[in-house]
């Protein structure tokens, strides 16, 4: 277990999104040097007072690359620190340095919580090593020695604490966005199913008038063309959306008041909207939802019912709760239920999500029926 836990250190890269220099860490520079000057030139006990003093001040500006540099900053400050332990265990000088110095931790902060896992190995070893030279030469007893390692250990145990919580934020950024380009991926199959349904559709109605009726087939064309021109379009948009980096045009989502235009544009002799007045309110997902579940009702009809003549649409709304329900009077194949593929699969998916549920399948009056329902308490 601890060997893996190490392994998989070890090859942990870098934390992302380091910002190489931002005003504050210019505050913390200034702050740290005037503390330093201040401590060297008024505090009566620092041994080597000049060459202590210039020390601390020298290192000071390592702050500016502890996110970019986060090892070497680590090792030129923590290896100066093993220097001034091992001077003074061979100048017989207690503590050398400031008590300034402290800011090396923000060292150690920083090397766990932007350093990859090597970095993060060796630099802390490199941190343990110069500890512990300090420690002997400052003849620290035990509680200091426990304390010392404890601070060192709540910095590295803080910048880990900082980057697990960014990683997750990152994940769960991620996932946000995997779950939008999934439901972009059904709109974008909701949208070309339907309209290549209706071109589908057109281009058979016009092959069976052409001999009878050529105007009829002209007809039949500029309905094909219009279909084709808008899913290209629609098509377009949702695939620009779908590639990383790409600008989106924002449009608005169609919705319950779009369902009379679905209506006129579908190829069948009728298809019937009811819709109640008061419709505006819905959240905006849930009157996106209807349009779709709509439009897929209206394209496995004009797909796989046979002979079908008429599609009624209707929507109505009652406590709380949004209902929609789509039939046709198609025949359905004696073989079994059609299969409708992912079309169906979306559309119980798409209702779900919105904390509601679908049922599809025969109708009692013969044809096809979808029913879905869903809450609408979320009004804006």
């Amino acid at each position: 277990m601890t060997v893996n836990a190490l392994s998989s250190l070890w090859v942990e890269p870098r934390a992302t999104d380091a910002p190489e220099r931002v005003s504050r860490d210019w505050v913390l520079v200034g702050v740290v040097l005037v503390t330093a000057l201040l401590e060297g030139a008024f505090r009566g006990d620092v041994a080597w007072r000049p060459f202590a003093t210039i020390v601390a001040v020298g290192l000071a500006p390592v702050l500016l690359w502890r996110r970019t540099h986060p090892l070497a900053c680590v090792v030129v400050a923590f290896g100066t620190a093993m220097a001034l332990g091992l001077a003074s265990l061979s100048g017989g000088a207690p503590s050398v340095g400031l008590d300034t110095m402290i800011y090396f931790l923000v060292l150690v902060y920083a090397l766990v919580r932007w350093g990859s896992g090597r970095e993060i190995v060796i630099g802390l070893a490199v941190v343990a090593v110069a500890a512990g030279i300090s420690t002997v030469a400052d003849s620290a007893g035990p509680a200091d020695v426990i304390g010392g390692f404890g601070v060192l250990a709540a910095a590295a145990a803080g910048g880990a604490a900082f980057r697990y919580r960014a990683e997750s934020w990152r994940r769960a950024l991620d996932q946000s966005r995997s779950q939008e380009r999934v439901g972009l991926a059904r709109e974008l199959h909701d949208v070309v199913a339907h309209h290549v349904s209706a071109i589908a559709v057109q281009a058979q109605a016009g092959r069976a008038m052409a001999g009878q009726r050529p105007e009829a087939a002209l007809e039949a064309l500029v309905v094909i063309e219009g279909e084709a021109s808008r899913t290209l379009a629609e098509m377009r948009a949702m695939v620009r959306v779908l590639r990383d980096g790409a600008p989106a045009e924002c449009a608005p989502q169609p919705g319950v008041a779009d369902l009379v235009s679905l209506a006129r544009r579908a190829p069948l002799p009728v298809v019937d909207v009811e819709v109640p007045d008061g419709m505006d309110g819905l959240p905006p997902q849930v009157d996106a939802a209807v349009y779709r579940l709509a439009q897929e009702a209206l394209t496995n009809a004009l797909r796989h019912a046979r002979d079908a003549s008429r599609v009624e649409i209707r929507v109505a709304e009652d406590a709380g709760r949004l209902r929609l329900r789509v039939t046709d009077d198609g025949q359905i194949a004696p073989a079994g239920p059609v299969n409708h593929g992912f079309g169906l699969l979306g559309m119980t998916e798409r209702v779900q999500l919105l904390g509601g549920t679908l049922r599809a399948g025969p109708a009692p009056e013969g044809g096809w029926a979808v029913d879905a329902e869903m809450p609408t308490e979320a009004r804006r």
